[in-house]
């Protein structure tokens, strides 16, 4: 049995060291990373729940109490941290995976940090592969926690079954500029911290924004949590179990897959092309007086 055949079937067993050797090798872009994700078998039935909102509304902290909540049921969960690049080596920062730390150990819960690695749309640029290998494991659910939420942050709205935003209750000015983003990706907003001044207020002017544009097949709600004292979890999780059981329609998925598609087929159709070669070829042509681009490319796209 080869390397990728053996991983498969560990994977299928909910080995999690197999897990995370074929996670790295997939976001290394390895020949055995790619081998595996052409063998997986998808389970497109776990649903991936999507976690965002500005730095400091406590998201960790409310995925910290779902864990625990979800995980005594008996139920697995893969929670995927995807952490800001680090500016020296391009790696994970690992913030969400040190908060995270107390679940380590529970053998129901599998966690993953990922490094943006500069990617637009607070996620990485590997996610949908490394959400691809966990559906073929033995989950019941994915967790999605993201670095950020912003106008351009559409890309987890995609790719998440059920997308929450998580803001604060001093999040009122920040709601108004994001207003369109906001309207666009969330599930179910939750307000946290709702033991703070002006938290009523702030849940019901974002219910008045969700009235604003209602989805036809799914009502959005808004739910006050206070994390830290296990408050408004129990109301979360069923929000959460009534959005995956409804009849709604995740049109941006079919987008995002797109997207992914096409970046797949470039990837594909230019793997014959040496970078360095390139580099080098770029570097003499320059030089020329009458260098022009797009004649180059023309040139070089038909010598290939």
């Amino acid at each position: 049995m080869n390397e990728p055949e053996n991983l498969l079937v560990q994977i299928q067993n909910g080995n999690y060291k197999a897990l995370a050797r074929a996670i790295s090798l997939v976001e290394n872009d390895s020949e055995v990373g790619y081998q595996l994700l052409h063998q997986l078998k998808i389970n497109y039935q776990i649903p991936v729940i999507g976690f965002t909102g500005p730095p400091g509304a406590g998201k960790s902290s409310l995925v910290n109490v779902l864990l625990k909540k979800i995980a005594a049921q008996g139920k697995k969960i893969a929670v995927i941290a995807v952490d800001p690049t680090s500016p020296f080596n391009f790696g994970s920062l690992l913030g969400d995976r040190i908060r995270l730390s107390e679940h380590f150990n529970d053998e129901n819960i599998f966690i993953r940090s990922l490094a943006t690695r500069g990617a637009l749309g607070g996620l990485t640029d590997k996610i949908i592969e490394v959400i691809d290998v966990l559906r073929a494991s033995v989950f019941d659910y994915i967790f999605i926690e993201t670095v950020g939420v912003g106008q351009s942050e559409v890309e987890i709205a995609g790719l998440a079954d059920t997308t929450i935003v998580v803001l604060v209750p001093e999040a009122g000015d920040e709601v108004q500029t994001m207003k369109a983003g906001l309207m666009e990706i969330a599930d179910i907003f939750v307000v946290n911290k709702a033991d703070r001044d002006s938290a009523d207020r702030f849940a019901k002017n974002i219910s008045l924004l969700v009235h604003e544009k209602e989805k036809s097949d799914w009502t959005i709600p808004v739910v006050k949590t206070i994390a830290l004292k296990n408050e408004g979890t129990d109301e979360l999780i069923q929000q959460i179990e009534n959005h995956l059981s409804s009849p709604h329609q995740n049109e941006r998925k079919v987008l995002l897959m797109a997207d992914k598609a096409m970046q797949l087929i470039i990837k594909e159709k230019t793997k014959h092309i040496n970078r360095i070669e390139l580099l080098e070829k770029l570097k003499n042509e320059m030089r020329l007086k009458n260098f022009n681009l797009y004649q180059f490319v023309q040139f070089n796209l038909k010598k290939n």
